[in-house]
């Protein structure tokens, strides 16, 4: 780097300046808040590039401290951070944020919700029923017209007909507004996440000339800001001081080279880019919508609402080479809602109904449960559509054959509306016959028991972003899990020590080490560090200390205040100014190196790094005695078998710290030359650095593999790391064959010659792999898309992916459910995923397995109630209508039936909370049928008791209870004990069997746990109160009479039976039983298949737009690093020319570039796999800073 000045050191660009507060500003009255420069010229300013922006800067501010001193801020004291100064900048040159895309408002959310199927044809059926209801037509000559005119038809039922869709309405008014509410109040919880982690991104900046970390969105125009490697700039600014800095300009300009700034080249800032190399200071010059990105937010945020009248009109995306074009287009509205809740899954039961509102962002297949309810409602509906089309044909026909075969009457003009009328009263009949076969408690059962879960898992930690992945995850098969983080506690604490010829298994006390070495040791951790990494004091009595930045870092500060020292001192007195020159951390390095300048002209190099790498460099070796000694290459093999190696094998990280002085004689060293700089140094020793395993980790996996669930875990890191970490958690077990494969290997043996995967190839190795050591986010993609589209097992594979970088986006967005990372993870990584682990923690899956399995079942459980409510009252109505010509259970009743007990049954059996014995049974597989044989015994054999006993009362139930027979009562009659009876029989059975259907598995015992679920309980007494209301006082309307106290108790005797009844019914054995068919199935493998083959050409290209939406949201502030642009230019690249031999090793060359290498990865692999190939250099991708 050539010299910016020339009475300064090289490498390190200093721009000197007064501390004077700006007395010139304000000259010009122009200004905004009289400040020496406005918005416009400052964004003027920061559109111009390199060389123009430099003779601007001269031309119109002399230098880059007039412009600090027009801004009124010091370059080394920063701002005074005093309240009313802050706000003039707020008014004169606007806020660090932008504002957020408008929430759907709840009519939005009502609208949506309307548009479900069985919604619809319920609305149909009330309003025609309403109208028909009001409908009284003008009776001519009623005799002559025959026994149409009375018909069975009696008043009550006239005036109370408008009930009934009265009723119907209402109900459908509670869905809708259940439904509406869940979106919403998600929609609002996702915002209050949102802002949650928007608060948590924090900077740093210099005031009062104290460094601070402020919020992003306090960051204000005169700031002094610190930037160093890893840094996501929030806002623009122009560099005052700088050392070695390169910034990657790729997410603004699509440029993948990295840019090397610097005072005289090319000193501008800009927002939503990443520090690749260095540190620096600048100040700020533009935030919020002034800012480059901002511009561009602006600027998207116009088109947004052409768009999405485009996007109405269903402009689908034209053949592949426009679509690219249509891209840029349409992609824009999408690309900036931050972290966007439900876009696309709005209401989830509706996702049949609705055309995809945004063309290019494509739902994942619908979910398991969600496909096989559907097909399921499809079924019911077809049958019941069948019985009330059948009810209708006969009832006319008997009426007609009737009226003018047997009576002879002939048809008069007249008579026509009497008769219409009579049609129409046949209609309704037919209509309720279908309303209760169509279960409209379903979808509310399905979003009762997904909201209950939702808002239950909140508090086990899993945030959900799309509710039907919370069924999903109960029938995962397989969890493709992170190390770092997730199954650490990512803590790096140093637990070894080889320092003077020793080899300490535990930290040594500081007595043991010569006081030479120590020092020395202590100096090169504390100056050879980013400043900006530090250890501070718990924020909670008796927690941990916080480590902030770099944890490698963070862990030799730790061994520095274990050894009784403290770094800050040492730090105070050799400020980041006084560092000669700086080797930042990259990933051709691989280690660390600060230069500094001796009093008598010498100079003194601190070096620290992964071992394997910098001990190639060394040359000597402190001994006992703190004197250097010769250090040979076959010493070095001695060091690496007897002290690294047995390192990694108790999965330690190994990092060596070493220095080398220049004598002053020798001159200065050409500092550009870094092969001879970094070499002949001198190793003051080698730390064991352990991420140790979380502490209830092993105990969640081994009961993940009891449930069925298969987990791997893929890892940067390498292998014999990853084995030991995979051991220590239970992921390999001890005498069993599995396989442990690093990234290069696998890729071996699941491509062809060309470098294509071949799935057969990668269906040999799947099932037995076990860790992915040292492996790259596309090998990550690839073996998560082989295992999903695998036809090895006998069931199709639902995989559950956890991730947590920018990389990781395509894995989590291909996989059935995505984990991302609440707390490590980037914003691209959160987008993509579908649940969001608010502690980053791998029991909180566990947990999202149970909620999941739980909520298979409550449905399970619901249809099994349902089905039976609803083949019995279609078949009660259907006999009953065809044999007396009319419902034995008035319309009114069977909505009572229907829909209210349906209602709060749904909410009954939607909410039992989870048990830990859904654990102990393997997955259902997405090809298991909903309704299994046990339940259809269940389901069948109550019907059959249920009709057995309302068929009994209704032909012989007035001699059984000695009253009037209701059957043929004359008309206008009032309601009859006969019926009253039948109908609240009826109830009291279902009621009963609502506790039967606690069970879905054939338990004898229904009872258990019933406590546990207090709605439940509420629930049926509820229902039995109502049912007391509605037949003691309901009269007309509902058809009842009130009924005597033996008789109610006779009824309730009988509801009791059913209790009974289902004893007897468990105790047949399901598998004598042949005939039983199973109901409700999943899709098939043919299906799959060809779902597939149309859906894989595309597949990538929903990662990649999800990444290009993702592009946009690193202004969120949210993101510690992302490196959008690379991933997706790979990832377009294994799409687009898949089939080119080259597309590996471009995918390998991108692996290359250092910002997939963060400087915690430093220990590297083994030294070989590091120089074969550079596309290892994905290492710890998990430690994202």
């Amino acid at each position: 780097m050539a010299n910016n000045a020339a009475d300064h050191p090289p490498g390190n660009s200093v721009a000197e300046g007064g501390h004077d507060g700006g007395h010139d500003g304000g000259h010009d009255g122009g200004h905004d808040g009289d400040f020496g420069v406005s918005v416009e010229e400052l964004r003027g300013l920061m559109e111009l590039r390199s060389a123009e922006a430099v003779n601007k800067i001269r031309d119109c501010h002399g230098d880059v401290q007039t412009l600090c001193r027009r801004l009124k801020t010091s370059p080394i004291e920063g701002l005074s951070g005093n309240p009313t100064d802050l706000e003039k900048r707020h008014a004169a040159f606007g806020k660090n944020l932008i504002p957020p895309k408008k929430p759907k408002t709840f009519l939005q959310l009502v609208w949506e919700a309307l548009q479900d199927v069985t919604l619809i044809i319920l609305e149909i059926a009330a309003i025609i029923s309403l109208g028909l209801s009001f409908y009284h037509p003008p009776g001519g000559n009623a005799e002559a017209c025959g026994e149409a005119a009375g018909g069975a038809e009696d008043e009550g039922e006239a005036q109370a007909g408008w009930i009934e869709g009265a009723a119907i309405l209402f109900s459908v008014i509670i869905v809708v507004l259940v439904t509406a509410f869940n979106d919403w109040s998600k929609e609002k919880q996702f915002r209050g996440l949102q802002n949650r982690i928007e608060q948590e991104q924090k900077f740093t900046v210099i005031r009062k000339g104290q460094v601070i970390q402020i919020p992003v969105a306090e960051i204000v125009v005169g700031d002094i800001a610190q930037i160093k490697y890893g840094d996501l700039l929030p806002a623009d600014g122009i560099l005052i001081q700088g050392n070695d800095l390169k910034l990657d300009e790729s997410s603004l300009t699509g440029e993948s080279d990295q840019v090397r700034k610097s005072l005289d080249k090319d000193p501008m800032l800009l927002s939503g880019t990443h520090v690749m190399e260095g540190s620096g200071r600048m100040v700020v010059s533009a935030v919020g919508v002034n800012s480059q990105t901002g511009i561009i937010f602006t600027l998207l945020g116009s088109c947004e609402h052409d768009d999405e009248k485009k996007a109405k009109k269903g402009k689908k995306q034209g053949p592949p080479e426009n679509r690219n074009k249509a891209k840029t287009q349409d992609g824009v509205a999408l690309e900036i809602q931050p972290l966007k809740s439900e876009e696309a899954t709005e209401s989830e039961e509706k996702e049949e109904v609705k055309p995809v509102k945004k063309v290019n962002v494509t739902k994942k297949e619908k979910s398991v449960l969600q496909g096989k309810l559907t097909r399921l409602a499809v079924q019911i509906g077809k049958a019941g559509l069948f019985m009330s089309a059948l009810t209708v044909v006969i009832l006319i026909l008997y009426f007609v054959i009737n009226t003018f075969a047997i009576q002879k009457r002939t048809w008069v003009a007249e008579c026509t509306p009497i008769y219409i009328q009579y049609f129409v009263k046949f209609f309704i009949i037919g209509v309720t016959v279908l309303v209760v076969a169509v279960p409209e408690g379903l979808p509310l059962a399905v979003t009762i028991s997904l909201a209950y879960s939702v808002k239950k898992m909140m508090k086990d930690n899993n945030l959900v972003r799309h509710l039907d992945a919370c069924e999903t995850m109960g029938n995962a098969t397989a969890i493709c899990s992170d190390k770092t983080g997730t199954l650490t506690m990512n803590r790096m604490t140093v637990v070894q020590a080889y320092i003077g010829d020793a080899h300490h298994k535990t930290v040594p006390e500081p007595d043991a080490i010569n006081a030479g070495t120590l020092d020395t040791l202590i100096n090169s951790i504390s100056v050879n560090s980013a400043y900006t990494t530090k250890i501070l004091p718990p924020e909670k009595e008796g927690g941990l200390p916080r480590h902030v930045g770099n944890k490698t870092e963070c862990a030799l500060l730790g061994l520095v205040l274990e050894l009784k020292r403290d770094y800050q001192p040492i730090r105070d007195e050799i400020p980041e100014e006084k560092m000669y020159k700086v080797y930042t951390f990259n990933s051709s390095r691989k280690s660390m190196s600060t230069v500094l300048q001796n009093p008598d002209g010498g100079f003194r190099m601190y070096s620290k790094g992964a071992s394997e790498i910098v001990l190639r460099k060394c040359t000597r070796i402190l001994d006992a005695q703190g004197q250097p000694r010769v250090f040979k290459s076959k010493d070095r093999e001695e060091m690496v078998r007897k002290v690294i190696e047995p390192m990694a094998c108790d999965g330690l990280r190994t990092i060596c710290v070493a220095y080398r002085d220049f004598p002053a004689e020798a001159g200065e060293p050409n500092w550009d030359n870094e092969n001879e700089i970094l070499s002949e140094l001198t190793c003051i020793a080698v730390v064991g650095i352990e991420d140790p395993v979380r502490p209830e980790v092993p105990a969640a996996i081994s009961k993940c593999q009891r449930a069925g669930i298969t987990v791997r875990m893929v890892t940067g890191d390498n292998i014999n790391t990853a084995r030991a970490i995979a051991t220590k958690c239970g992921i390999l077990l001890p005498g069993e064959e599995f396989l442990c494969l690093e990234g290069k290997e696998f890729n071996t043996q699941i491509r062809n010659d060309k470098g294509e995967v071949e799935q057969d190839r990668l269906d040999k190795v799947w099932p037995k792999l076990r860790v992915l050591a040292r492996s790259s986010p596309t090998d990550k993609h690839t073996l998560v898309k082989g295992i999903i589209d695998s036809t090895v097992g006998e069931t199709r594979q639902v995989v559950a992916v956890t991730g947590d970088g920018t990389n990781d986006g395509p894995a989590l967005k291909k996989a059935d459910v995505g984990f991302a990372m609440g707390i490590a993870g980037t914003d691209v990584a959160k987008e993509a995923s579908d649940i969001i682990l608010t502690d980053d923690n791998f029991t909180s899956i566990v947990k999202a397995v149970m909620w999941g399995r739980n909520v298979y079942d409550s449905i399970s459980k619901f249809l099994q109630f349902q089905l039976t409510v609803n083949v019995v009252a279609v078949i009660v109505a259907f006999t009953g209508a065809c044999i007396t010509q009319d419902s034995p259970l008035k319309a009114v009743q069977m909505l009572w039936v229907n829909l209210i007990m349906d209602t709060l049954a749904s909410l009954a059996l939607a909410t039992e909370p989870p048990t830990e014995s859904l654990l102990l049974r393997r997955p259902y597989g997405r090809d298991k049928p909903l309704i299994s044989r046990t339940m259809m015994k269940n389901i069948l054999g109550h019907a059959v008791f249920q009709l057995i006993i309302i068929f009994t009362l209704l032909f012989a139930g007035e001699k059984f209870f000695d009253i009037d027979n209701g059957r043929n009562a004359p008309l206008h009659s009032p309601p009859s004990e006969h019926y009253t009876i039948v109908f609240n029989v009826f109830v009291m059975m279902q009621l009963f069997n609502e506790i039967n259907a606690r069970k879905i598995h054939g338990e004898r015992n229904v009872f258990e746990g019933v406590y546990r679920n207090p709605i439940f309980c509420s629930v049926v007494l509820g229902t039995f109160a109502l049912q007391i209301i509605i037949v003691q006082f309901g009269g007309k309307p509902f058809s009842c009479a009130p009924l005597t106290i033996d008789q109610w108790l006779w009824c309730v005797f009988i509801g009791i039976g059913e209790l009974l009844w289902g004893q007897v019914i468990s105790a047949v054995p399901t598998h004598h039983l042949k005939f039983l068919k199973e109901a409700g199935h999943g899709i098939t493998k043919e299906e799959i298949h060809k779902e597939d083959m149309t859906e894989d050409t595309d597949e990538i290209d929903h990662a990649e737009m999800e990444m290009r939406r993702g592009q946009i949201l690193w202004f969120r502030g949210l993101n510690r690093i992302q490196t959008q642009i690379k991933v997706v230019n790979a990832f377009r690249s294994s799409v687009y020319d898949m089939e080119s031999p080259h597309s590996r090793s471009s995918i390998h060359s991108f692996m290359a570039h250092p910002e997939f290498v963060p400087q915690s990865e430093e220990e590297a692999a083994r030294i070989s796999s590091i120089t074969e190939e550079g596309g290892e250099d994905s290492d710890e991708i998990e430690a994202l800073p």
